[in-house]
């Protein structure tokens, strides 16, 4: 079982594929996994083993005839639960949503069955991907699985603790101010906030319209690009889809990053915000192995990291609002008190706030795409302290926003969260490689490069 748990979904599509490996048997060693430790962690808001159980049989079945669809087929997943399954529930764990019973997929479901993905359940998150982690909803947050007594991130909480425990290979989070790239910076994972529109939000709840964005976690960066390779593309029913070739994304790994040049965004964590002195190491010692390996380093600058988070909160709070105010006005007691809080915000935004933020969003993201005339790739801090204890309110408060990720919501730019080791207790670090649009598949590459020359990828949590 333990062996199962930390395969990788490009050797278990391997092992599939030759028939080496049963999908039935793979997921219920997952399912067992989970069953024997998820009441530690949470991750889980809604398992589905008997369809787990049925995807598993009928990949297994066209696989033993030969009708391989690739690497995905039979290889388990989870979903963020406030990404639509036809039949089953999606509450965004909130009590507004509770019987709330999706009549179609979301296109990035569509796509994971088409490919033969295994669905191993609903996922937790923060309600409504905004209020959390909370105490006061129906089920409980979900837990890191490197320490239990720890934040695990948000808002993909869930997809970032079942990815880093074993539980699945592969999960789908939602990204608005960087709710993909937290959990998988605090989980120790691989999460990757997509180019805006390269993946479909059709049949995904929204928070904000124009921040929105959809992306992979998973514990190696060749199974991001995968799983990236499998979601990504063209759907009309998303207003915001980028009508271009998808696919392709894992093409350059293995290419060596010789003459590759990294943009090291340093004042983000020294200057406007002092990262915690372990993170800064670990960003500094990230950049030191890059540059060993051939790239090229220089320190690049932009906009002060404090514009770029006002901006996005100011957007980021009005479209929120707008979507919940039906409920806001109707139910408001219905809300956990996070989330209440935090949407309330934006009924104070003035017309003229929201539109002069869009205005300056425009210029923000002009401005930092305009670095890409002299590097290939930025590096960053991700968030700027490890994971501090779920059941401290004024440090999860002090950190939640000491963070450099928002920015990129804004500019609608790739941004990858990278494992980059381990601070003094034990606690996963990472740092967030940046491209221009659609650069996913070089992103990828310099990840994989260091990921193959620093051992972090082989080492797992013990779970309780």
């Amino acid at each position: 079982m333990t062996d199962l748990a930390w395969l990788s979904v490009a050797d278990a599509a391997a092992l599939l594929r030759a028939k080496k490996l049963s999908p039935v048997e793979y997921a219920q060693a997952l399912i067992a996994r989970a069953e024997r430790h998820d009441r530690q962690y949470n991750a889980y808001l809604r398992p589905t083993p008997e369809l787990a159980l049925a995807d598993a049989r009928r990949a297994e079945a066209e696989i033993l005839r030969g009708e391989w669809r690739g690497p995905f087929h039979g290889v388990p997943y989870g979903l963020k639960d406030i990404v639509d399954v036809a039949g089953l529930p999606t509450t965004a764990h909130s009590k507004i949503l509770r019987d709330n019973v999706a009549a179609a997929d979301a296109a990035v479901t569509q796509r994971l069955r088409a490919a033969g993905g295994v669905l191993m359940g609903k996922l937790s998150t923060h309600e409504f991907a905004i209020g959390g982690p909370s105490f006061d909803l129906p089920w409980p947050p979900a837990r890191n699985p490197w320490n239990r007594d720890r934040f695990c991130g948000g808002s993909s909480s869930g997809s970032g603790a079942a990815t880093a425990a074993g539980f699945v290979p592969a999960a789908i989070g939602t990204d608005t101010g960087g709710s993909i790239r937290n959990p998988a910076a605090k989980c120790g994972v691989v999460g990757m906030k997509p180019t805006y529109g390269l993946v479909s939000r059709r049949g995904v709840l929204p928070l904000s319209f124009s921040l929105d964005h959809v992306g992979p976690l998973t514990r190696t960066v060749r199974d991001n690009a995968l799983m990236l390779d499998l979601i990504a593309g063209y759907d009309a029913g998303d207003p915001a889809s980028a009508n271009r070739a998808a696919g392709g994304h894992a093409a350059q790994l293995g290419r060596d990053i010789r003459g590759v040049r990294v943009g090291l965004l340093r004042h983000f964590y020294t200057r406007d915000t002092q990262a915690d002195p372990e993170v800064a190491e670990a960003i500094e010692a990230f950049a030191r192995q890059l540059a060993g390996l051939g790239a090229e380093l220089r320190e690049v600058a932009t906009a002060p990291l404090a514009e770029y988070a006002a901006c996005n909160r100011t957007i980021l709070v009005s479209e929120a609002f707008a979507v919940h105010e039906k409920w806001m006005r109707e139910r408001p007691q219905d809300y956990g008190a996070l989330a209440r809080e935090r949407l309330m915000a934006g009924a104070f935004v003035r017309a003229a706030d929201y539109v002069n933020a869009t205005r300056l969003r425009r210029k923000l993201a002009a401005e930092f795409h305009a670095l890409f005339a002299e590097v290939d790739v930025v590096l960053t801090a991700s968030s700027m302290d490890p994971a501090c204890r779920i059941d401290d309110p004024e440090a999860l408060e002090y950190t939640y926003g000491r963070q450099s990720r928002a920015p990129f919501n804004l500019t609608g730019s790739p941004a990858l969260s990278v494992p980059a080791g381990f601070d003094a207790n034990g606690m996963p670090l990472a740092v967030q490689l940046v491209g221009k649009p659609f650069s996913e598949a070089l992103l990828y590459r310099v990840a994989h490069a260091y990921e193959q020359a620093t051992p972090w990828v082989g080492q797992h949590p013990e779970l309780a």
